[in-house]
């Protein structure tokens, strides 16, 4: 999963119909005031005379927590026959609206707007749209989003195309498209992407399910993907057939923006993915190594979190709330299988795939919130997680569930492997898991048990328990088993890893957590301090901001100067520190150079991790 457009949801109390009766809406979207960051909508309920209650879609699927912006909910004006209704807000549940219905009355007509500017991200610029549903529609409260089927229709700014995974069945001289009729589950699952440049490339052979990535981007050059790209995707697609032995969608789309000037993310669906990257992602190698799994865990979603789902996020309708214990499988195996499949199909090289690994693997053993919240609080609390600041990330923890997922899943692969004698792998968990018969969208439900058992199928072992040791464990360590078992370990060099290297060309901050211990922004502003780490041992703390080194004006190159001479120099690393009103000069005792993280071979075992990260097709 990683922030949208606007979705608008209208439950009502009192309608006529029974939860179980279809109900009929008809939803338009004026998107052509999407650069302005405007969309119009309009959507027409049935209703029945008597108490009504109207609610915007609130726990969002593939979010796992209420981010439905109901804060960019504007202009809503509610008709019937065509006079005004009054309504009001819910005193407790601020996604719901109170409407009295007059006698006579069989449907209500809601227009409102939605803004899809949250003041750090955008939607929407001059030259893109990403559309969500969800942030657009109305629903009568109480029923399942199954039951509500919602005819569609966008119109898009003059010359603009889109890609979707909705099927068009009309279209007007005004850029109007209308969509065929669709439940507003199906609906919500098939956002939408437009843009004045736009690209779709196919990546099925003929005769086959189709598959397309559709592009848009800021520019002509942003969406001219490479041969050698163009090449992997298509072998992606193989090689997830390969993987899970049957799919689950009639068509797929993967849905790709290429600008700087709307947010960077992904966001799962049944037969689609909403991706946004890097304006440059195919022509800049930083932005293509940080970007290369985006596509293939967001594909893998489609089996695993869409077509297989725990239980505890299989809810009815956009108003119940979702738990998250096992998004430790739902995020955390997607994304190791997105990281292997993008080193299998050489969206990554080997190389990077290792080095990768090894940032992951030394960030969570340098992780100190670790030994007060364990990997399964992370997930439980995932509501909280994601709105936290980015500042002491380390001692509170993140979404941890996603790095240290590939780490147990990595391990689970591993001993699955040694178990049986290389016969079987996490492979084998996948096609037995995730396949089944390929047809249309569907939602399998499972729980930790079931998890459990399919493992037991292919190798068996005491897999409850070692699965909640490392989720409930606070151990100050990361659990490398899996590079262990997979004959590498991990080790410390001044060689800069290479996916640190593209986070630092990318983002713009210097990652010093495992030497100093802090990681500073490009003007010298400190977002995080690891504690007992040097730098927080002498003072050092996120809100500071480092303006000298050692008598010397601060910049990238000076730190990492100082840092290296460290090595040979006995008297400790010297910061001038801005803090507030305030100036301060921190002695950090640190004699260790730039240390980044790397796996080395140990020739002692056999090369599993080698062996993971090869096609299927090869074997």
């Amino acid at each position: 999963m990683k922030n949208r457009c606007l979705l608008f949801v209208l439950l009502l109390a009192g309608v006529a119909a029974t939860a179980q009766s279809t109900i009929h809406e008809r939803l338009r979207v004026d998107a052509t005031d999407a650069p302005r960051n405007i969309l119009h909508s309009t959507v027409t309920i049935p209703v029945s005379t008597g108490p009504v209650t109207l609610v915007y879609p609130k726990w969002i699927p593939g979010n796992h927590r209420p981010t439905g912006p109901i804060q960019n909910l504007v202009g809503l004006h509610i008709k019937a026959n065509g006079q005004e209704l009054d309504w009001q807000r819910d005193l407790v549940d601020m996604y719901a609206f109170h409407l009295q219905i007059p006698a006579g009355v069989s449907q209500v007509e809601a227009s409102y707007d939605t803004l899809t500017y949250n003041g750090k991200s955008s939607a929407a610029s001059s030259k893109v749209l990403d559309l969500l549903w969800n942030q657009v529609v109305l629903y009568p409260q109480g029923t399942a989003t199954d039951d509500v089927q919602v005819e569609a229709s966008v119109r898009v700014p003059d010359g603009w195309k889109f890609g979707t995974a909705l099927e068009v069945v009309r279209a007007s001289k005004l850029a109007e498209y209308t969509f065929r009729e669709v439940s507003l589950t199906r609906l919500v699952d098939s956002p939408l992407i437009a843009g004045a440049n736009y690209r779709q490339v196919q990546l099925s052979a003929p005769g086959e399910t189709p598959v397309v990535i559709d592009m848009v981007g800021e520019s002509e050059t942003s969406i001219q993907i490479t041969d050698k790209d163009l090449v992997s995707y298509k072998l992606l697609v193989a090689e997830t057939a390969k993987l899970f032995g049957a799919h689950h969608y009639e068509k797929y789309h993967f849905l790709l923006t290429l600008s700087d000037q709307t947010a960077h993310h992904g966001l799962e669906h049944h037969e689609s993915s909403d991706n946004g990257s890097a304006e440059d992602t195919f022509g800049d190698p930083a932005s293509h190594n940080l970007e290369a799994d985006l596509l293939p865990h967001e594909f893998v979603h489609s089996w695993n979190g869409k077509y297989r789902r725990p239980a505890g996020l299989a809810t009815p309708n956009y108003q119940e709330p979702m738990k998250g214990d096992l998004l430790w499988v739902y995020e955390g195996l997607t994304d190791y299988l997105g990281d292997i499949l993008a080193a299998r199909v050489g969206l990554r090289s080997p190389e990077q795939w290792r080095e990768n690994a090894a940032y992951t693997a030394a960030m969570l053993d340098h992780r100190v919130g670790r030994t007060w919240r364990p990997l399964q609080d992370s997930a439980t609390s995932v509501q909280t997680l994601f709105a936290a600041p980015q500042e002491w990330t380390n001692f509170r923890r993140s979404a941890d569930y996603y790095p240290e997922g590939f780490l147990i899943w990595l391990e689970v692969d591993t001993l699955v492997r040694k178990q049986t004698h290389g016969q079987r792998s996490l492979n084998d968990f996948c096609r037995l898991f995730y396949g089944g018969q390929s047809g249309p969208p569907a939602v399998v439900p499972y729980k930790f048990e079931d998890v459990v058992a399919t493992l037991n199928q292919v190798a068996p072992y005491d897999w409850a328990s070692l699965l909640r040791q490392r989720l409930d464990s606070k151990s100050p360590h990361a659990p490398l088993g899996g590079i262990e078992n997979g004959g590498w370990k991990l080790v410390y060099t001044e060689q800069k890893n290479t996916t640190m290297d593209a986070r630092e060309k990318t983002g713009d901050r210097l990652d010093l957590s495992f030497s100093l211990g802090i990681i500073i922004s490009k003007d010298g502003a400190v977002i995080d301090a690891i504690p007992g780490s040097p730098a927080y041992a002498a003072g050092v703390g996120p809100g500071m901001k480092v303006i000298g080194v050692n008598g010397r004006k601060y910049s990238k190159d000076v730190l990492r100067t100082a840092l290296h001479a460290s090595l040979t120099n006995q008297q400790p690393i010297t910061l001038l520190v801005e803090n507030a009103d305030y100036y301060s000069t921190f002695q950090v005792d640190y004699h260790g150079g730039n240390r980044y993280p790397h796996l080395v071979r140990n020739e002692d075992q056999p090369n599993l991790l080698d062996e993971i990260i090869q096609p299927i097709s090869q074997k």
